[in-house]
């Protein structure tokens, strides 16, 4: 099994055990996942570089350069020198079933990503993940973040793609739409960096979001965890 997969296992181990302490070391880098404790794990790298990434699929709502800027902002991406252009992109998507995500990570960086859904507006969408630091001689640097196990709306999916090492392919997997009608709700992915400095935008996350049209499996229950889309 690989280093990534062994991580990727670490999580599903909560299902088992309310607390995990396991460490996994290699050249260079540590990693600590130290805990989970009440559904939240908390994982842990060093040391320091940058990271980028780029959403392929569904499209992204900005036009993004070949590294993925602007990125840097919550919760959407863009920068407060330079917010972006609107592709105007809109992806058609079945409620109740799976949307494919294509991710491509240009800048590597150890950390994991994060699916959230938000139906009326942006603000519904969670806070970044709740980051443990430390000291350096340039400033706070993440250490840790919060990974919610089981999800819970808004999020979709979270410690998606947790790795050390840098990926030979794109990240791809399917997350399941709640069964609801929207005409423009926001799907966002969020990237947790580690062993990162503090961002002026964006903290220790970056940031990409598309824009769904998604209509209701009329043979399922709407989904009353989210709420209903205001005309």
């Amino acid at each position: 099994m690989t280093r990534n997969g062994l991580i990727q296992n670490a999580y599903h181990l909560k299902q088992a055990s309310p607390l995990i302490h396991w460490p996994l070391r290699r050249t260079g880098m540590r990693l600590l996942l130290p805990s989970v404790i009440g559904g939240v794990a908390l994982i842990v790298f060093a040391p320091v570089s940058i990271a980028h990434f780029r959403l392929i699929e569904p499209a992204s709502w900005l036009q993004e350069s070949q590294l993925g800027d602007p990125q840097k902002m919550a919760p959407c991406g863009g920068t407060s020198a330079n917010p972006g252009k609107p592709t105007g992109a809109v992806t058609s998507a079945q409620g109740g079933e799976k949307l494919h995500i294509r991710l491509h990570e240009t800048v590597f960086h150890p950390g994991f990503y994060r699916v959230a859904l938000a139906v009326n507006s942006r603000d519904e969408l969670p806070p970044d993940p709740e980051v443990k630091t430390e000291p350096s001689a340039r400033g706070p640097r993440s250490i840790s973040a919060a990974i919610h196990f089981p999800p819970v709306a808004p999020i979709l999916a979270d410690g998606l793609f947790p790795h050390t090492t840098k990926f030979d392919k794109d990240l791809e997997t399917d997350v399941e739409l709640p069964n609801i009608n929207c005409a423009k709700c926001t799907l966002q992915i969020v990237e947790f960096m580690a062993a990162h400095g503090l961002n002026s935008d964006g903290d220790y996350s970056y940031h990409h979001c598309a824009v769904l049209q998604i209509h209701a499996n009329p043979e399922k229950s709407i989904d009353t965890r989210y709420p209903a889309e205001k005309r």
